[in-house]
């Protein structure tokens, strides 16, 4: 059996979370098992400000928003990998995306210019952070884990920078020949969802509720069993809860009623997530992260 699990980013915002999150992958795991990851919770905003100050030329904004960048995820390296051989790994991936975050955003701020390739390379950050210390809290727990990005799973785009659409069939095919091999191994591949790659090599975001498309996207690929979006809420409900008191969780819908409920504006997903998985008919979960018993 193989599954798809994808984790958001209140499920992985600091180092307790993420260990949490790994015993989860332990104990839910089925035979086979590709993990997806989002950014740590509130980074993504916060690079999305950071592209906006380096845009204006506004200088020390930027440099306060690297200072609290480098500083969260290295605190949250600390506090999640307990293993020197561990915490080494996952450093050698997130000081070179650190690095590369720094002199992008400087040097936009410089020129008071901000491409759409390079606020791309800013966005994409988070992920690219995040995905190497959640593979290796799942490394800590026993399990054979390898991250890799998005584009490196195979995940390739178009040139829409901001929000790039995948090429499908050509993504099928490359997730086909990247990931199969190691699934089929038994070992975890842990991929930085929201993120790929064009043709070119140039890297792509893939805009609102990517992480989710990226996760169906690879489960249609590999024609997997099941996908589990892992949250901090029980699921897809009939209303936002915070605004209707008596909303109730729903506990099955059909795709055509999901994909109308994230065009009329549910947060829970975006419209395209589920066109990858529904042409096959493979199960999406809306699983709660503190509550993973929840039906």
């Amino acid at each position: 059996m193989t599954s798809v699990f994808k984790f958001g980013g209140t499920s992985v915002k600091d180092g307790k979370c993420i260990r949490h999150v790994a015993k989860l992958v332990e104990a839910y795991r089925k035979e086979h098992l590709v993990v997806v990851c989002s950014a740590l919770d509130g980074v993504t905003d916060e690079l999305i400000l950071l592209s906006e100050d380096a845009r204006k030329g506004t200088e020390r904004p930027v440099e306060e928003r690297l200072r609290r960048l480098r500083v969260i995820h290295e605190r949250v390296l600390r506090q999640t990998l307990r293993q020197q051989q561990s915490r080494r790994r996952a450093a050698r991936f997130l000081a070179p995306t650190l690095d590369q975050l720094e002199r992008t955003a400087r040097g936009a701020a410089t020129l008071r210019e901000l491409t759409p390739r390079s606020k791309d390379l800013i966005l994409s950050s988070g992920e690219r952070m995040s995905t190497p210390i959640v593979a290796g809290a799942l490394s800590e727990v026993g399990l054979k884990a390898d991250y890799l990005t998005g584009g490196e799973a195979g995940v390739i785009t178009d040139d829409n920078f901001g929000d790039a659409m995948p090429l499908v069939e050509t993504s099928k095919l490359q997730i086909q020949q990247t990931l199969g091999p190691m699934v089929e191994s038994g070992r975890i591949p842990v991929v930085a969802g929201y993120i790929g790659l064009t043709q070119t090599g140039d890297l792509t975001t893939l805009g609102r509720g990517g992480s989710d498309f990226t996760a169906t996207l690879i489960a249609s690929a590999l024609i997997a069993d099941e996908v589990w979006i892992w949250s901090d809420v029980d699921g897809l409900m009939t209303a936002d809860p915070r605004i209707v008191k008596d909303a109730r969780l729903l506990k099955q819908v059909s795709y055509s009623e999901a994909g109308e409920m994230a065009v009329l504006g549910a947060k829970a997903l975006h419209p395209r997530t589920l066109e990858p998985v529904a042409e096959l008919g493979i199960p999406d979960r809306f699983t709660n992260t503190l509550n993973p018993r929840n039906e």
